[in-house]
């Protein structure tokens, strides 16, 4: 299952080069929680401060852990992390990554 994302960060470019440069060395924590968690593939691409991630799961995992409290490493770099985010206008409550719905789909024949 593929699924994707969406989410800003603050449009500050200080803070957008130290995002950057933490998933350049993202903690094995985390990422060993992404993979007990049934994520296969994770990425982020970013377009200004607009972040755009694309999960890849056998189970439909959520990369937040979907409602079950994370490890406490996951959860501080879930708290370094949210310092540099803003939420879309749009986001529900609580919500952070906003699920986004694929609206086209073309193959060439």
């Amino acid at each position: 299952m593929i699924r994707h994302y969406a989410l800003d960060l603050k449009d500050d470019a200080a803070l957008i080069a130290e995002y950057d440069a933490w998933h350049q060395r993202v903690w094995p924590e985390v990422l060993e929680h992404l993979r007990q968690s049934g994520i296969n593939r994770c990425t982020i691409h970013r377009a200004g401060n607009r972040l755009f991630m694309t999960v890849e799961s056998t189970t439909g995992a959520a990369t937040d852990g979907g409602g079950v409290p994370l490890p406490p490493r996951v959860q501080e770099w879930e708290q370094l992390m949210d310092r540099l985010q803003q939420r879309l206008p749009f986001a529900k409550p609580g919500e952070k990554w906003v699920l986004m719905h694929i609206i086209f789909d073309w193959h060439a024949p």
